[in-house]
């Protein structure tokens, strides 16, 4: 019975060494044409670069777009050449405007306006002056400026968009909403008709071009054209629309044009802050327990913030100025945030405001009074380290706010704080040098910024190939991006 087992076995030994030589020769004639086939036809199967892997770099390479000086630092020259703050007057600016008026050589490059109301959206050219800074001056900087847009992974659109649409809330606000008569208007229009009829924008339909609007209302009269854009914005609140058909016959301002702004494609940048930073090694003790200073009627979202007012004024512990931090009233804002221990940060106008970065420079432990805020550089920061986030419902209840907030031991407040500390270099844009011209600080608020639109690169790419592959005739269907 043995015998004819180890038959068997021997047959079936014979047979499988047989098949295995026969795949290992299958196998080594195939690699041979494989590597005979000419390069011409190897190539013609992965002539495209972005069918090989990409090693991770520390950088984003940006191509800056063309456009003329009147749309970007012209712009600056217009608002130094008018007789007077238009707005919010400041001291500041009119010392400037009288230097710069008496100064026979005018700088290449004008300082931005210390005017507040102007300042707190100065991203754009803290941004534009990083990318004009010459190369060797440039080590910190995680942008990368190309000669190309063909070499880039996005392309920076330098059109000074706040700046445009202050200069005509100044000059006449009545025509702001209006194209008749309205410069703004017609900034928008020239921008994005030359932006439009290049290369670069037909190549990717404009989905790799970056925009600073970082005023809630910049470039109003154009922004379903550039919806396919990163938008760098401060907040969503500017897309806000009023929606008369509720079930409750009320009106909701809860709906955004999300085929226009998205946290998958756009990026949420920091207000500048308008007090300086108060080191950690200066805080002392801090005798008032909660501090606001602000305009008590606000619309829309900002609603709750009278009835926030109504409900903390008078009490102990609680100081509530009305104001806003310009020439006159930037030492008493000063002064409130740096000895206070918590900064109440309830919604305006829109979900945000520069008060929150105030707080932060100040060391005054934020109070979140927001549902539908956005933040700079999530997933980057951690805001709960430093801040107190309280829904509406319960802020609005008496007397639990200010119950709540005297539950923090000292002890915790000392974290925040030190916390606090830590963060305030991101969002710090002013790099110290006239014009924005010279290094940026390695962990300031322009690097945060870059690393933020890199991280979108790949759905960019996705986003244009996609384009590319449908047919004639076909296009991609506009779709909520809700996050």
């Amino acid at each position: 019975m043995a015998a004819p087992r180890t038959g068997i076995a021997h047959s079936c030994s014979v047979q499988f060494l047989f098949v295995c030589f026969s795949l290992i020769c299958v196998l080594a004639l195939s690699l041979f044409f494989l590597f005979s086939t000419s390069p011409s036809s190897s190539t013609s199967l992965y002539s495209k670069a972005s069918f090989v892997p990409e090693l991770p770099q520390n950088y984003i390479k940006v191509f800056i777009a063309e456009l003329p000086r009147s749309l970007n630092y012209g712009l600056l020259d217009a608002y130094w050449a008018q007789a007077n703050d238009t707005r919010i007057g400041s001291d500041a600016d009119n010392h400037i405007r009288d230097f710069l008026s008496s100064s026979k050589k005018k700088p290449d490059i004008p300082p931005y306006p210390d005017n507040p109301i102007i300042k707190q959206y100065s991203a754009e050219y803290w941004i534009l002056g990083d990318l004009m800074t010459p190369e060797r001056l440039r080590g910190n900087s995680f942008a990368k400026r190309v000669a190309s847009y063909t070499e880039a992974d996005v392309v920076f659109v330098p059109f000074f968009a706040t700046l445009s649409a202050e200069l005509q809330l100044g000059m006449d606000k009545g025509k702001f909403r209006k194209k008749e008569g309205n410069k703004d208007y017609e900034r928008q229009r020239e921008m994005l008709d030359l932006v439009r009829s290049t290369d670069a924008w037909k190549r990717s339909g404009g989905r790799d071009h970056v925009f600073v609007l970082t005023d809630p209302v910049a470039m109003w009269h154009v922004r379903a054209e550039i919806a396919p854009a990163v938008l760098l914005v401060v907040d969503f609140g500017g897309w806000y629309r009023v929606d008369s058909k509720a079930s409750d016959g009320s009106d909701s301002t809860s709906m955004i044009h999300h085929t226009q702004v998205s946290l998958l494609k756009d990026v949420i940048v920091p207000y500048t802050h308008l007090l300086p930073r108060f080191p950690l090694s200066d805080n002392q003790y801090r005798k008032t327990l909660l501090y606001f200073k602000g305009a008590k009627h606000r619309h829309r979202g900002g609603l709750v913030r009278e009835k926030l007012w109504d409900l903390l004024v008078g009490q102990p512990g609680v100081v509530m100025e009305e104001g806003f931090p310009n020439a006159t009233g930037r030492e008493q804002s000063i002064a409130g945030m740096q000895s206070s221990e918590f900064c109440l940060h309830p919604a305006g106008d829109t979900p945000t405001s520069c008060r929150l970065f105030d707080a932060i420079q100040s060391l005054c432990i934020p109070v979140i009074v927001s549902d539908d805020i956005e933040l700079p550089f999530e997933g980057m920061i951690d805001y709960q380290e430093f801040s107190v986030f309280v829904s509406t419902s319960d802020a609005l209840q008496p007397n639990w706010l200010l119950n709540y907030l005297r539950g923090f031991s000292r002890e915790q407040k000392d974290v925040f704080r030190q916390n606090m500390a830590l963060v305030q270099p991101v969002f710090q844009y002013d790099n110290g040098y006239p014009g924005g011209i010279g290094s940026f600080p390695v962990n300031g608020a322009v690097n945060h910024i870059w690393r933020k639109v890199y991280q979108k690169v790949p759905l960019i790419k996705e986003a244009i190939i996609r384009e590319r592959r449908k047919p004639a005739g076909v296009s991609v269907p506009v779709r909520c991006h809700c996050t």
